[in-house]
């Protein structure tokens, strides 16, 4: 029998990006990912499978199960996260493979009581998806032929018990803080209760002789002026006896010319050296300039300049902190020493299943993001440690992350050294893999467990404050500081000087709340149904009468956290119609609904955005939750399951304009007072312009004047005194235009209204629209007789819109561009085309 072996901690934590280049290198690589097979443990009843992947989604594929994002199809899986199932292939070694002196298992990713068996002898056992193992396995490979097994317990019979031993304060599933394992699949109150297991990350064999690369940190000095100072230390595996070792460091600019090179000795196959990088090419934020990206490329060489193992990082230089709250100032980012506005959302997991996740659907959010001039996103620590693809997506587009460590919403046995021990191998993992990733603004240590803070002893709602501290304070924060020096940590969110907001949703106050709350909004939201096309792809007609239905409330998860808890929905139905109510009028159909619910939470978040940049730099900062789905359903975000923006996606690309017009309505003064807000590193030269119009759109006043903008500053541009016209028209038959040009174009413009949209006895429009354009590529200049209120165009198919759900008034026509997945004719296009406004959702025409 053979002794199982695993490799010591320093071993198993090297990154993806150190086998990059097997074919210069002498790192051999063996691929086990591809087709698999998997069964029920013990049932021998075998179905194809694909690795990466998870267990649903090869039910999925070999027709076993229905697709659990249809209808209630949720609840008929459930039996896939209550049984253990066994994943097997068989695999050939190279001759010169087994040659190697040191032949290593890498696992990336084992989601997550796994247990791995090569040839029939058991190599380990492992109980954490997010760390990346290696295992000595020398011992067990043959020539010819070899076989490996993983069998994934599910987690459920494990948590159970120890939920019994000693029961963890908590409001979501009981007991699944006991494992490291993707919060958010036990349920959440946006998505699904669908306990995956699987191999869910690449798995490779991986042989060395001489010696790899273990560790490369890379650290930035911008002190002197005018220069960066970079420092590349290097460490050598295995670290007992290493031979004479060389490290060869190239740097190469934007450009791909190398602007800085040595090559030096290692002493214990440790060792460092320093460049100064003259005249360096600064990375800035979305929106506040250019994202230039640095390569260092690192090679291990013998003292013979043989080269045994390369890899390369791309790093942007600059300085990015996250400055904590004081008396006399907000929590706020810092960069280059620029404090600025952070302007973006909250990102969840894109997809229950993490490998149907691409880099394609990966770049289009992330451009998304940067269209709806965002400069941030917070990845929020409930889901899973993000793949390195998003991290360069961020640095290549200079969107900042707000990066949580996996862990949110409950308490966690922390009082349990080898949880801990578990937990800082995960971060160390994990940091290690991504800081060198320039758009890393902030590693926070969890989401919202404050809440469950509590003093010197554990309580059946808290944890103990010494507990708390000695994870997320202590363990995580010392792998910050051990492996990445100069980055900044804070414990938790919102336990850094951020606010979460939630007295509009939860609470179920009135928009107008969010004047009350001031500092850096790192979460708030109010939810909405996706566009009637992703409410088709989980429905049948019979379910889309009414958002009452059985399935669409199903697929509404707020209040009801997990699979079990008898809630079906109706509370969080209710909480959007009450807002709807509040300012809109009833909506005349089932898909009038979905739009007004998406107006509503487009309008309410737009109101609180408005009046936090205002009021910089008393705020700094607007994170809204959130900004995407896990599957198909109702929620907080602004682009749904599929891609599809929601209202609120089309008004954030004005509410984030880096210049911007808004204005706010003083009913006993009667003044509209006009503010003018820039984020641009430099002053701004522009003509403010307004009108006051009645319902109809005549106009009663106007005027404009030149504006100057100051750089990162909000101010009063232009009061208007109403009060002649108020006392004529009243308050509901008055609508306030504003708009600001800057070279020679409209930056921004804005509509204030006096009453609620409800209160506003508007007339139809009369739309129209103009079509220009060819193939897959088409403009849309629309028209309105009278005053238009959220008005959005729709065609037939799959299209990406440029804007939507603006505000057009009678003599200034708006423009949509329109991108569809494929070609048509105008024809085709005008027969597909609707144009509808606020009007429509109430008043049939």
């Amino acid at each position: 029998m053979f002794k199982t072996i695993a490799t010591p901690i320093w071993l198993a934590i090297v990154t993806w990006s150190l086998f990059t280049f097997p074919a210069a290198a002498q790192i051999s690589r063996v691929d086990l990912g591809g087709a698999w097979e998997a069964s029920a443990a013990g049932s021998n009843d075998w179905f194809d499978a694909t690795v990466p992947g998870s267990i649903h989604t090869d039910l999925l594929a070999a027709k076993r199960i229905p697709d659990p994002f249809f209808g209630t199809n949720e609840l008929a899986v459930q039996w896939v996260g209550e049984r253990a199932w066994t994943y097997r292939r068989t695999f050939n070694v190279p001759d010169a493979f087994l040659k190697k002196e040191h032949q290593l298992l890498r696992c990336e990713g084992l989601d997550t009581l796994a247990t791995v068996t090569i040839n029939g002898h058991k190599v380990a056992h492992t109980d954490n998806m997010y760390r990346t193992y290696e295992f000595n396995v020398k011992q067990l490979l043959q020539a010819g032929n070899n076989s490996i097994e993983i069998t994934f317990d599910s987690v459920l019979p494990y948590i159970d018990a120890k939920e019994k031993e000693r029961h963890l304060p908590t409001w979501n599933y009981p007991g699944s803080s006991y494992v490291r394992k993707t919060p958010c699949n036990f349920g959440w109150d946006w998505g699904p209760t669908l306990i995956t297991c699987g191999i869910w990350r690449p798995i490779a064999l991986v042989g060395f002789d001489i010696a790899r690369l273990d560790n490369v940190l890379i650290t930035q000095d911008h002190s002197q002026a005018g220069k960066v100072r970079l420092t590349v230390q290097v460490t050598a595996d295995p670290p007992a006896n290493p031979p004479p070792l060389r490290a060869s460091v190239t740097v190469a600019d934007p450009d791909g010319n190398v602007c800085a090179s040595t090559n030096y000795d290692l002493a214990a196959g440790q060792g460092a050296t320093d460049f100064t990088i003259a005249k360096p090419r600064l990375w800035w934020p979305a929106g506040m300039g250019e994202h230039p990206l640095y390569t260092v490329k690192v090679a291990l060489q013998d003292r013979q300049g043989g080269e045994l193992d390369t890899t390369a990082k791309r790093i942007g230089l600059r300085t990015l902190h996250a400055i904590q709250q004081t008396d006399k100032a907000p929590l706020h980012f810092e960069v280059n020493g620029v404090p600025f506005f952070a302007k973006g959302a909250n990102w969840v997991p894109p997809d229950v299943f993490p490998n149907r996740i691409t880099k394609e659907k990966l770049r289009r959010f992330m451009t998304d993001a940067v269209a709806a001039n965002m400069n941030g996103l917070r990845f929020w620590g409930g889901g899973n440690y993000e793949q390195d693809e998003l991290f360069d997506l961020c640095d290549e587009l200079g969107l900042c992350v707000w990066l949580d460590f996996k862990f949110a919403c409950t308490t966690y046995p922390s009082y349990d050294p080898a949880f801990l021990e578990s937990a800082r191998a995960e971060a160390r993992d994990n940091v290690r893999r991504l800081r060198h990733h320039p758009s890393i603004a902030v590693w926070c240590g969890n989401n919202e467990i404050m809440f469950f803070r509590g003093q010197d002893e554990w309580t059946s709602e808290k944890m103990s404050q010494a507990d708390y501290y000695a994870l997320f304070r202590d363990t995580l924060g010392e792998v910050i500081r051990a492996d990445a020096p100069g980055a900044d940590f804070v414990t938790g969110s919102p336990d850094c000087g951020d606010v979460h907001f939630w007295e509009v949703w939860h609470g179920g106050k009135p928009f107008e709340k969010y004047a009350d709350i001031h500092g850096f909004m790192s979460e708030f939201g109010f939810e909405a149904w996706p566009v009637p096309a992703t409410v088709d792809a989980f429905t049948t007609p019979a379910d889309r009468d009414t958002v009452y239905s059985k399935v669409i409330m199903h697929h509404m998860r707020s209040n009801r956290g997990y699979v079990g808890v008898k809630e079906d929905g109706k509370i969080g139905t209710d909480k959007i119609m009450i807002l709807v109510r509040m300012y809109f009028h009833e909506p005349k159909d089932f898909e009038s609904t979905l739009w007004l619910g998406q107006i509503t939470q487009a309008f309410g978040i737009e109101y609180g955005v408005l009046g936090w940049r205002r009021e910089m730099p008393r705020s700094m900062g607007c994170m809204f939750w959130q900004f995407n789905d896990t599957w198909p359903g109702t929620s907080w975000s602004s682009e749904d399951y599929f891609g599809r923006w929601k209202a609120l996606q089309f008004r954030a690309r004005h509410f984030y304009s880096p210049l911007l017009v808004s204005g706010v309505w003083e009913d006993q003064k009667k003044t509209v007072t006009l503010w003018t807000t820039s984020d641009q590193l430099q002053a701004t030269k522009g003509t403010l312009r307004w009108s006051v119009t009645d319902l109809a759109g005549a106009v009663l006043e106007s005027g404009s004047q030149k504006a100057v903008l100051p750089a990162q500053k909000s101010q009063t541009a232009k009061t208007l005194d109403l009060a002649a016209l108020v006392d004529h028209y009243g308050t509901t038959n008055l609508l306030v235009w504003a708009s600001l040009e800057a070279n020679g174009q409209t930056v921004s413009q804005n509509l204030v209204t006096l009453a609620k949209a409800k209160e506003l006895a508007l007339l139809d429009p009369h739309l129209t629209a103009e079509v220009s354009g060819d193939g897959t590529d088409w403009s849309i200049t629309l028209r309105a007789e009278h005053p238009a209120l959220w008005t959005w165009v729709q065609v037939a198919g799959e299209a990406r819109y440029s804007d939507n759900f603006i505000h057009i008034a009678p003599g200034t026509p708006a423009r949509a561009d329109v991108h569809l997945d494929k070609p048509v004719t105008k024809e085709e296009l005008l027969a597909g085309l609707k144009v509808r406004s606020l009007f429509d959702t109430y008043s049939a025409h």
